[in-house]
């Protein structure tokens, strides 16, 4: 395994953890989730070289896409979530209810 795989592997696996263990506000989660898609992308991006595939891959540039996409949703639940609880703490938040 090289460092470039390792570094890969252990940023998704440190946002992973930090996604399961610090679920106290939506900040932070989405912050999580942006670190691990991020770490995926990377990882996508570097594996046609590895390779040497001759072809361009798209599949990094619909994962950014997604991830921009989902950045913008999450931003929107936070701001939505603050105006009618007045926190974005997770707890507040009750999926039943809205």
């Amino acid at each position: 395994m090289s460092l470039l795989h390792l570094s890969f592997y252990s940023t998704f696996t440190l946002t992973s953890l930090g996604l399961a263990f610090h679920r106290t506000h939506l900040i932070s989660a989405l912050l999580c989730l942006e670190g691990m898609m991020l770490a995926m992308y990377m990882s996508l991006s570097i594996w046609p070289i590895e390779n040497q595939a001759t072809s361009s891959n798209l599949m990094p540039m619909f994962m950014l896409t997604f991830s921009a996409c989902e950045a913008g949703t999450g931003l929107a639940m936070l701001v939505a979530s603050t105006r009618t609880h007045g926190s974005d703490h997770l707890h507040n938040l009750n999926l039943l209810q809205c």
